[in-house]
Order: structure tokens, then sequence, then C-alpha cells
């Protein structure tokens, strides 16, 4: 047991005595070695105090853009009738149950963007609504009413009754520079008037988000610019400005898994924007101009072939006949480098810098052929061909919640009609709880022949009860609709 003891005391004082050495030896090298470091290091630099031999780092200061830009975008509501069968009802008494009427609700984001009360927002915030509701950061209200869709660029064009309204100024978004700062305004999940920073992640961003489909009209423009400014359902419509408080987009998709922002957003460049809105609003309808010509972005393998230094520009893999760039002398194996002044690297630069024209404009396309650039003066045109706008303004029956347009010759002599009006838009109403779909060209109510909207308005006008509307789709599919007024 005492040599245990022992044992135990030797062990004792020899760890007293390394915890002695220890203190009086090493910790002063480590005391000095951390000290050393501090001297010799980079002299510390700190915001907004300017240090001999170091530039001084100024902070952004975002409140004077967010205090102008609050005020321009409003909180968007919507109420959406949606018809549900009882499943029940069904089985005991087949289709001749009634269906039940429930109300969806909706919300979303808008930007004032004249001082009477025009607002763009997102088509997907306003699309088949009943009833648009606009709260303006003041907290006045306003009932609004759609004045035009766009279902290729996700825009839409409100109006409501008002005067002197805070208003954002346009940026130019050919401008914006990946990495420089912006803020994302809206109304996240109900939450008014909120205002997020980020920076410009990427621009040009294609992300399949719009559909394609003919026989609507739609023909997707993906330009993105993408953003970390925090965005969340509910922000759709909203705006994204510069630390200027410049619009330079329209906040409209995240990418998320969960639902909520994950760090993506993304928004429709002003540029667009503005074109998009100047036509819904003198139009009623979208001036879209057309190169046509298939194209694809140049990878590696294609680049040698065409022995160029490196991928750059877009790739012309076919001509439309009589189309804008084979009347201009654009061949297949070109390759487009740059629209105007613009550079273009890809399908969605391409497409941004075509969508901001309409037919008849001339533009310079600089091409790359056999190695050397060329610049060739391109008139643009429209989807049918013409080099001339789409004539009138579109006719809309505010009552049915339906835009009418004159069906092109283009389109009669594909269907074989002799005479109808298009369907351009169905915003709500009796055209959407009798079922039309946009697109579809009516050629006949009550069997009276149609062959201009004014002859939709007269042959409603009056009518008790239901009538009788023929017409044929875009891919050539007739249908009957039975209207209720």
């Amino acid at each position: 047991m005492k040599r245990i003891l022992g044992y135990f005391a030797v062990g004792m004082a020899g760890a007293f005595i390394a915890l002695v050495l220890h203190n009086r030896f090493l910790q002063p090298v480590a005391q000095l070695s951390l000290t050393e470091e501090g001297r010799t290091g980079p002299p510390v630099t700190y915001v907004n105090l300017p240090s001999a031999g170091a530039t001084p780092v100024v902070a952004v200061d975002f409140t004077e853009a967010a205090e102008r830009t609050v005020n321009a975008v409003v909180h968007v509501t919507t109420e959406t009738t949606i018809q549900v069968r009882d499943p029940f009802a069904d089985f005991f008494w087949g289709y001749r149950a009634p269906s039940q009427q429930h109300q969806r609700q909706g919300a979303g984001s808008g930007v004032i963007i004249s001082p009477d009360g025009f607002i763009v927002t997102n088509n997907h915030v306003v699309e088949g609504a009943d009833k648009i509701m606009v709260h303006l950061n003041d907290r006045r209200n306003f009932e609004a009413r759609v004045v035009g869709r766009d279902p290729s660029t996700d825009i839409a064009v409100l109006k409501v009754d008002g005067t002197g309204l805070a208003t954002l100024e346009f940026g130019n978004s050919d401008e914006v520079r990946v990495g420089e700062w912006v803020l994302a305004v809206g109304n996240p999940m109900n939450l008014t008037s909120t205002v997020t920073a980020g920076i410009v992640s990427a621009k040009a961003r294609n992300i399949n988000l719009l559909q394609y489909d003919p026989s609507r009209d739609i023909f997707p423009i993906e330009s993105f610019i993408q953003t970390d400014a925090a965005v969340n359902p509910g922000n759709s419509g909203g705006a994204l400005v510069n630390a200027n408080g410049e619009l330079v987009g329209i906040n409209t998709a995240i990418a998320s898994t969960t639902g909520q922002y994950t760090g993506y957003s993304f928004a429709v460049p002003v540029n667009i924007v503005k074109k998009v809105t100047s036509d819904l609003v003198e139009h009623g309808s979208v001036q879209r101009a057309y190169l046509g010509v298939s194209i694809r972005d140049l990878d590696q393998k294609l680049a040698q072939e065409l022995r160029l230094d490196r991928p750059r520009g877009v790739y012309v893999n076919g001509l439309t006949e009589g189309g804008a760039a084979s009347n201009a002398g654009i061949e297949k194996g070109d390759v487009i480098v740059r629209v105007g002044s613009i550079p273009v690297d890809n399908v969605p630069q391409l497409q941004e810098q075509v969508g901001k024209f309409k037919p008849g404009d001339r533009v310079p396309v600089t091409i790359l052929r056999d190695g050397r650039e060329n610049i060739m003066e391109i008139t643009l045109r429209g989807k049918e061909g013409s080099t001339v706008a789409a004539g009138g303004k579109t006719t809309r029956l505010e009552s049915l919640g339906a835009e009418l347009r004159m069906a092109t010759e283009a389109e009669l002599r594909a269907l074989r009609i002799a005479s109808g009006v298009k369907v351009s838009a169905v915003n709500g109403g009796k055209f959407r709880a009798s079922g039309i779909r946009e697109g579809f060209i009516i050629t006949k109510i009550d069997d009276g022949p149609v062959k201009s909207p004014a002859d939709v308005e007269r042959a409603l006008s009056g009518k008790r009860g239901g009538v009788l509307v023929e017409g044929v789709y875009p891919n050539g599919q007739r249908a009957y609709y039975g209207l209720g007024v």
C-alpha cells in the first residue's frame, strides 16, 4: 500500500513540475507568435474610415432607393370563382347535379408606371381572376381592370382610377451588371412593403418557366435577371430596383424545392417590360417581331468546326422561307454575335434583344461568316410575315371578361373559314365560366355570322337568357358554347 502511495506522490510531483515549466517558458512564446503575426500582417481597414495606404470601403446606402420604391409598389389581391363538383352528388345524380361555386383568393405585387393608374404585374398573378383589388402603401384601395396580358413574357397591365400616384423611373436592364446591388420590393406572404437586398447573380437565364403553346399564341421569351435578393410567394409582380431606385426588372419566380426562397430568384428585364406594357396600353396586344430563324447555342465542338477562336454568338440552324433573316441575306451556318451594339452570346440574349422591337423595325444584326464580321440590315416581320404592326386596338368586353380582335387572313385561310373574331384574352367573367379559352375564333352567334368584334357586341346586346357561340380553335377543333347573358 505504501509503495502505491509513493508512486502516486511521484506522479503528482512530476505533473506539477511540467505545469510550472510550461507556464514559464512555452506560453510567452505562443503570445509572442500571435503578436508578431498581428504586427507583420496587413493593416485592418474599417468601413468609411480612411487610413494611410489603404482605400476606404464605402457601404452601399439603400435608404433613398427603398423610400422611393415602396410607395410605387402595390399589393394586388384577386378573387377567382371556381366550380367544384360534389362526387357524392355525381354518383347519385350524374352530371345533372349542379356544381358548387367557391372563391379562391390570390395575392401578388405590382408596380405603378404612370401617375394616372397604369400598373404592371405578372400575368400569373391576375390570370383568370374575376375581381382584382390594388392596395397602395398609403392604405388606399382601388378595384382594377385588366388592360392586357402577355403570357409569353408573364407580364400584365392593370388600370385603376387614380391620379397623382407615385411611380418608378425605368432603368436600363442592358446596363445591369453581374455583381451589382439590387433591391426586391413587394408583398411576400401578405407582409406589405417588404424590401430585401442582394446582388445580380446572372443575366439571360432561361429556366423553362413559361409554357410553349402555339394554339394560344404563347411563344415564351425567357431572359431573366437572376438575383439572390430574398423573394417569396407574394413578391410576384413586384419591383427589382438598382441602388439609384430605378426599375430594372419585375420579380417573377424563385427556384425552390420547398416553395419558399432558397437563394435564387428571377426577374423579367425592364427593357422587355417597357416594350410589352407600351404595346398592351396602345394596342391591347403585343406587337411581336421575328427574325425568321431557327437557332441554337454554340458549344466547343461546333465552334471548332466553324474555326472560331472560342464559342460565342448564336448559331443559325435554319431559315424561314421569305422571313426577315432570309430576305436580308443571312444564311444557314452564320453566327449572330450582335443585335445593334448589344453582344448576344446565347439564345435567351438574342430573344431578349429582338423582343424589344416590333414588326417593320429595321435592325442592324452583326454575323460571323467565314471568320469575318458582316453587318446585315434586317426588317423584322410579324408572325404572319407582315412588316407592319397588327392594326386596330383590341376590343374589350368588360361584362364578359374577354378581349377580341379580328382574325388574320392567314388564320382564316389555314382554318378554311370565311370570317371570325379571335378571343385574344379571357380575364374571368362569363366567357371563362362557359369554358371559352384564349385562341378561340368565334364564327357564329345564334347561327348569325361574325365578321368583327362589333358583330359580337351587337349579337349579345339586348339578349336575355342564353346564346349559342360557335367557332374553332387554332388546331382546327370546332366547339360550341352556351353563353348566359
